[in-house]
């Protein structure tokens, strides 16, 4: 595992920076987790997620408008709806 320590600027206090990779990796290693499927199956899973993450980020206005309309005037065919 990689460790940095160094002394903040005007202060006494060292400062660690670790490698979380190593950590990660060195974790999955003692649990006998097989590295290179596990990073995969991340990946795999992360991917998908950042078009999601973009829309919402760009749509996120319309969608709090849509919100508040709704918050303020209530559904628009809750009339129709058969409870």
């Amino acid at each position: 595992m990689d460790a940095i320590s160094r002394r903040h600027p005007n202060s006494t206090q060292l400062s660690t920076k670790v490698d979380s990779e190593a950590v990660l990796t060195a974790g999955a290693k003692a649990l006998g987790v097989d590295v290179a499927p596990a990073a995969d199956c991340g990946i795999a899973d992360a991917v998908p997620l950042g078009p999601q993450e973009r829309w919402i980020a760009e749509n996120l206005e319309a969608l709090k408008s849509s919100n508040a309309y709704v918050e303020q005037h209530g559904l628009p065919l809750a009339k129709h709806h058969n409870s």
